[in-house]
């Protein structure tokens, strides 16, 4: 009756056509309804299986919430009942064990598209890689792609050489509808590579004169079973560290105060953790480094020998991974966190093992670390000598925008040293603790603008702080003396690069350093108080252009303008850097520089804290610790042909301004001041044969190192770190995931000076012949490692390796010097390199 009356009204007032209609719709939704009140609520058939068949099912409240089913036959069988629920719902059954049963929503892919053009010339991008979680492709010819997907949070990469890598989620995507895509030109500056694998897989040099070292993708050195820059570079030519430690690196005959260290744009103080022996930068987190010998870029100041620059990955992983490892003298954990899709996070840690146990390796680096210091030198009982070391670093990536990227890190570094002297004075135990800790504090911000396709800017600034300190307690005068080294640092650098065309990039950019160096000696009977604290300010402008005329040649000619507000000066360093391909197979390189620094060490063997570290960083004060001010020029030819490298480079290197107390002297000017140079001639050689899998090399290093000081009795004399002939001997194989390398060093010796044999003592002075006029025996060291990766389950993988250093425990002298004993005759002290040290790893990352 109520269907006629309806039709009567519709009839009356409407059309048939919208009677027609409205019929239509009344008989499905009277049809749906019907459906429904035939169907059941899915909950409920579950409640009945479980009750039917003793299975138990687990699921989400919300995977099964309003879904109606129609009843299941009742003369069907449990997997029967399954395959009927599968077929009505969009849902997987899964029988588990212990007759459990889960329901998880079936994995429903879709389809999206895209057309990718330059964001600039919107011409379209052939062969551009296009990947999701499961599947990928290439755009073809018209910059077309299309990809399957399967969740609407799924992350798509989109990746093109000489491109800005974009991350975009699935559900960006419009469905059916392909969108266009702009990408921007990648705007890295980067040098040409000129010849690879430069002794080992990893280490490449560039047409500007640089070193660079991927340690992604990294062989193996004689000695190391980690990829520890400041151990890597002492595998070149030219660089050696006199003392074996990582806190002394010489660089074409410098000392270690004229190296600029950068991680990640930020000056280091600091370099060495075990005071010197292990590097303060953790393996862990250095990506990819830089060695600059001469030709640096205008845009670095400092470092009048050498740069060396660390950098960290700047990807953005979209993968959590992480790891953790131990050796035989610390242990660390690794983490590198996705925070989205545009950001992640890296966290890395290391910590000595000594409070866990007391490892070979560990006894060794002690041992050598504590020779002719407090420790070792004092009369009295000393118990729970100890040292401790531990870094954390963190760096987060953002990429803002397309266009924008942002990068900020922090790094903690911390080194300790304790040890209590005990002694019987006047009936009385006493017993006093001497303490030596060295810290650095280091943060920066550095953020990136892509303006267009020309012209992008870098912003980045920076605060680094290293502080000193020991704390001496002599028990026989009851005394206790402090002393403190801080240096602290703000630095400030914006730089842009105009890319005039594919040819030539230009450089420009200023910078401000303001720096602080504060040193403290305190005594607190008698009462004595000292305090030094000096601040200079630099502001730079620099300018470098970079022309590349054709594949075979490279160009960089550049200056920097530094003014000194403290001292009114003005410097103007030129800079150049030229490679060119002079035949088929040889490639010619001229390289020159001018350089200053405004900081430097000194050092004091007497009483510098605890003679642990003998170093303290000083500010110049344009009186007796000047300027430092280097010039340098150097050619050198290679050639590479057939798996041959030859390589051969004739340098000149003249530093101005050094200080003799930077210099280390144990002889007759060890209490003198004066103001001098140095001159290095030298030549760098290197033979590399490498195979499929093997790589040898040869090189040779000779160099003439002299001093001259205007007001030594002596002008001129050799250098004390002057290495006259320098060679090393190595070969590293590598084998899918296996990795054994051995290599031999040897070396002429460094200068000493003796006492003359028939008078060594005349008015109660030790009577010295001529400064650095004899020589320590010859350095030889042989060293061993292996490593191995393997995989521990599908996502775990695995790395171990093994170590010997000084594989033939051979005694090598490294230091010596002359002391009036109680006879007043002249005893000698001998410093010794480490004898045979084992080291082993195990790692496992996932």
């Amino acid at each position: 009756m109520i269907q006629k009356s309806i039709l009567h009204y519709i009839k009356v007032n409407y059309s048939w056509h919208a009677i027609a209609a409205l019929w239509l719709l009344f008989c499905i939704f009277s049809s749906h309804a019907q459906d429904i009140d035939n169907k059941i609520a899915l909950i409920d058939v579950i409640s009945d299986l479980e009750d039917r068949f003793q299975y138990k099912f687990t699921f989400a409240d919300d995977t099964i919430e309003g879904i109606f089913v129609p009843p299941p036959n009742v003369e069907y069988s449990f997997e029967e009942v399954l395959k009927f629920l599968d077929l009505q719902t969009n849902l997987r059954y899964s029988i588990l064990a212990n007759n459990f049963v889960s329901i998880n929503k079936k994995s429903s892919s879709f389809v999206i598209c895209g057309v990718l053009k330059d964001n600039y010339t919107k011409s379209f991008l052939q062969g551009a890689s296009v990947q999701g979680k499961k599947t990928a492709v290439i755009s073809n010819s018209n910059g077309e792609f299309e990809l399957e997907v399967f969740a609407d949070t799924e992350t798509i990469i989109i990746g093109h050489l000489g491109y800005n890598t974009l991350y975009r989620l699935a559900n960006s995507f419009v469905v059916n509808e392909c969108s266009e895509i702009f990408m921007d030109v990648k705007t890295e500056t980067l040098s040409e590579v000129i010849l690879s694998n430069y002794i080992v897989k990893g280490i490449d040099k560039t047409s500007d004169g640089s070193f660079q070292i991927d340690y992604k993708n990294f062989g193996i050195l004689p000695g190391l079973i980690e990829a520890d820059v400041l151990q890597t570079v002492q595998a070149l030519p030219g660089i050696q560290s006199a003392d074996e430690t990582v806190s002394n690196i010489n660089i074409r005959g410098g000392t270690h105060d004229q190296n600029l260290i950068l991680w990640d744009g930020i000056k280091m103080y600091q370099s060495g953790h075990f005071f010197g022996l292990i590097s303060a930068i953790n393996p862990l987190i250095t990506r990819k480094a830089k060695l600059l010998k001469n030709g640096t870029s205008p845009e670095f100041t400092d470092g009048v020998s050498g740069t060396m620059i660390m950098n960290t990955d700047t990807a953005i992983n979209d993968d959590f991974r992480a790891g953790i490892g131990v050796n035989m003298i610390n242990t660390d954990v690794f983490s590198d966190i996705p925070l989205g899709n545009k950001s992640s996070i890296q966290v890395t840690a290391r910590k000595s093992i000594r409070d866990i146990a007391e490892t070979p390796t560990y006894s060794q680096y002690s041992d050598r670390i504590s020779q002719d210091s407090e420790v070792e030198g004092q009369n009295f009982l000393t118990s729970d000598i100890g040292f401790d070391f531990y870094d954390v670093n963190l760096r987060w990536n953002y990429n803002v925008t397309h266009k924008d990227k942002l990068r900020i890190n922090f790094l903690t570094i911390n080194n300790e040293l304790v040890f209590s002297e005990n002694a019987t004075i006047d009936n009385t135990l006493i017993s006093r603790q001497s303490s030596l800790s060295q810290n650095s504090f280091a943060g920066g911000v550095w953020y990136q603008r892509n303006w267009n396709d020309k012209f992008r800017s870098v912003l980045q600034i920076y605060e680094t702080d290293y502080i000193l300190k020991s704390i001496n307690a002599n028990l026989q005068q009851e005394q206790r003396f402090l002393q403190k080294n801080t240096v602290s640092e703000t630095g400030l650098k914006l730089k842009g690069y105009y890319d005039f065309n594919d040819k030539i990039t230009f450089l420009n950019g200023y910078q401000f350093i303001e720096t602080g160096v504060s040193n403290l000696n305190d005594i607190d009977s008698p009462v004595f108080r000292e305090k030094r604290d000096r601040v200079i300010r630099t502001h730079s402008l620099f300018s470098q252009i970079h022309y590349t005329p054709h594949r075979s040649a490279s160009f960089n000619l550049g200056v920097r303008y530094n003014y000194n507000d403290k001292f009114n000066t003005h410097i103007v360093e030129p800079r150049l850097s030229y490679n060119q391909e002079v035949f088929k197979y040889f490639n010619i390189e001229i390289l020159g520089e001018f350089k200053h620094q405004n900081t430097s060490q000194i050092i004091n063997f007497q009483n510098d804290f605890l003679g642990i570290e003998k170093r303290r960083w000083v500010l110049s004060n344009d009186d007796d610790i000047p300027v430092i001010k280097s010039r340098q020029i150097s050619l050198g030819l290679q050639y590479n042909r057939f798996g041959w490298l030859v390589n051969a480079e004739g340098y000149y290197k003249k530093v101005k301004g050094i200080t003799a107390r930077s210099q280390g002297f144990q002889n007759q000017y060890e209490f003198v001041r004066a103001i001098g140079d140095y001159t290095v001639k030298g030549v760098d050689f290197l033979l590399n044969k490498r195979y499929k899998n093997l790589s040898t090399w040869m090189s040779y290093s000779y160099a003439h190192n002299e001093y001259l000081f205007e007001t030594f009795e002596e002008r001129k004399f050799p250098n004390n770190i002057e290495i006259t002939h320098s060679v090393t001997l190595g070969s590293s194989y590598s084998f899918r995931d296996f990795k054994i390398s051995a290599g031999l060093n040897w070396n002429s010796g460094l200068p000493t000076t003796r006492p003359i044999p028939d008078s060594p003592i005349a008015s109660n002075q030790i009577n010295y012949q001529s400064s650095n006029s004899s020589r320590l025996d010859e350095y030889l060291r042989i060293d061993l490692s292996a490593t191995y990766d393997f995989k521990i389950s599908k996502n775990i993988q695995a790395h171990t390796g093994f170590s010997i250093w000084n594989l033939t425990d051979r005694q090598n002298v490294i230091n010596n010097y002359y002391r009036i004993n109680e006879q007043n005759l002249p005893q000698e002290v001998i410093e010794s390199s480490l004898s045979i040290t084992p080291n082993a790893t195990f790692r496992v990352s996932f």
